[in-house]
């Protein structure tokens, strides 16, 4: 796991190599000012935070899949006698750990 100041320094390093980079501004063309530069990898270092401190949320959510199918799969459980939910549920938490 990475930390803020390390995520930073990649997302500052992304937008140097990056460069030159352009906006449009009233239908014209031009490139960053040093500002938006600055503003850029703020943006990229928080993203790069965000996404390694939540992304798992929404990795979870995708691959839980929907309740009426999770609804569905604690159903059969039980008239089965099996764990085919909680099997799920384990390795859908073990394949996006949350972070620590």
């Amino acid at each position: 796991m990475a930390t803020k100041e390390e995520l930073q320094t990649l997302a500052d390093q992304e937008i140097e190599d990056a460069k030159p980079l352009y906006k449009q501004v009233n239908n014209e063309t031009m490139e960053f000012s040093d500002a938006d530069y600055d503003q850029a990898k703020i943006d990229r270092g928080n993203f790069k935070w965000e996404t390694q401190q939540f992304g798992y949320i929404q990795a979870r959510q995708e691959a839980y899949g929907s309740i009426e199918n999770q609804l569905d799969m604690q159903y059969w459980d039980n008239v089965n006698s099996t764990t085919t939910w909680k099997d799920h549920i384990a390795k859908v938490k073990s394949d996006n750990p949350k972070p620590e």
